[in-house]
Order: C-alpha cells, then structure tokens, then sequence
C-alpha cells in the first residue's frame, strides 16, 4: 500500500516539514537523529538541514529511494534503513534525537516502540512526536488512519513514554498542510519530551 502511494514523487505528503516539528526542531541537541515511519523523507531533510546525522526508517522501498532523491537535491545525506518498526532495534542511548511523525502502528507495536524510544535516547535527547487522536475520525479534514486502534491520546502517550519528561503532552485542534492526504481541520497529539539526565 505505502510503495503504491509513494510511487507518485512527493504528491502524498509534499516535500516541506511537519510545523510541529518545525516549531521544536532547535531543541533537538546536536548528535545523531532518527525519523521513523519517514516516507518520502521531508522531516528527515529539514532535520539534516539543520546539520544532524539522521537516519530515516520506514517499510516503504520507494518512499526510501524518494527520500534519498529529496535529500540530494537539498544538498544532504540521510541514512535510510528498510525496516518494519515492529522489528527495528533502536540501539541503547545512542540517539540526541527522535522523531516520529504520524507513525501510527498497532498498539502492541506502538507501545514496544515507544518504550524503545525512551531507552535509545542519549540522556539529554530529544522525543518529537505529532498523531492523530481518535477525536479525528469526526472532522471534516483528511488524514490519519480509519481504525481507532492505531490513533492516540495524550494519556496513552504519557503512559508508553515513562522514563521521559514530557515538556509538551497536549491534544491540538490545527489545520493541517501536507500533501492531499493530511490537509484541513485535524486533532492531533503533540509531544516534545527529553531524556533525563542520570
């Protein structure tokens, strides 16, 4: 399904970044980034662009090969790793930042992969997170998945990112820009979030 979507360049989610994540990026401390769930890599681009190494993961061969397209002509390198976030090991304390961006997985995954997450921080790091909340699936806007289950809240999230505090844990109502399949009046949940120090 991915590869089909993203087998027309950019028109799904164009080529610009994530505002959330725009609004936050300067926090994210120098060091290493990953960027799960990427697609065609614009959050990954606009991480690198602001001088990360970032590595972009995501399921989706061809959304890789645009990413890595995206990334050559805005003058950067990204690392992209073919993986299912399912399987993916994240390491231990070895990322300044992370940022998952409408990465909506079953909620087994969803919580392994959040607990994940906390541990593969470097003390210090970065959580930037922006998900549809199940209040999206009565709005008029496009975007997020159909099925309730792979949608979350705030208070999921405080719960799967224990061990991080969490500066920023709120659910938004926005307009949303980006591409023809997130566009007009979203709810979303917003996390910024950072790895104690020990």
């Amino acid at each position: 399904m991915w590869n089909e979507r993203y087998s027309d360049a950019f028109a799904s989610y164009g080529t610009e970044p994530n505002d959330f994540l725009r609004e936050v990026a300067a926090r994210i401390p120098e060091g290493p980034v990953l960027c799960l769930a990427e697609g065609e890599g614009r959050n990954a681009v606009f991480v690198a662009r602001r001088g990360h190494a970032v590595t972009a993961v995501d399921l989706s061969e061809v959304g890789l090969a645009n990413a890595a397209k995206l990334a050559s002509e805005r003058g950067v390198v990204l690392t992209t790793v073919l993986a299912d976030l399912g399987a993916y090991d994240l390491g231990e304390a070895r990322w300044a930042g992370i940022v998952s961006i409408w990465a909506h997985v079953p909620p087994e995954v969803r919580a392994r992969l959040h607990a994940a997450c906390v541990r593969a921080l470097r003390p210090g790091g970065a959580f930037v997170l922006e998900a549809y909340t199940p209040r999206q699936l009565g709005r008029p806007g496009k975007g997020g998945p159909s099925d309730a289950s792979l949608l979350m809240t705030p208070e999921g999230l405080r719960e799967e990112l224990a061990g991080l505090r969490l500066e920023r844990c709120v659910e938004v109502d926005r307009e949303v820009s980006e591409g023809r399949f997130h566009l007009g009046p979203s709810t979303t949940v917003q996390v910024l979030a950072f790895k104690p120090a020990p």
